[in-house]
């Protein structure tokens, strides 16, 4: 997700989709450990926008 896209967004949807990416790195990490995870890039990226939209929110 790129940060133009993540400052158009109010703080309440931040805060929101912070939640949702950390249920989704939890998800590919259990993935991860089950040798299921078929791309294991997604936990970076994901790793990567949490800190964005961490960023962003504390820039508020």
């Amino acid at each position: 997700m790129k940060a133009a896209e993540l400052r158009d967004k109010s703080a309440d949807d931040l805060r929101s989709l912070a939640a949702e990416k950390r249920e989704e790195l939890f998800r590919l990490r259990m993935q991860l450990y089950t040798n299921q995870l078929d791309k294991p890039h997604r936990i970076r990226e994901t790793r990567r926008d949490i800190a964005r939209i961490e960023t962003l929110i504390s820039q508020r």
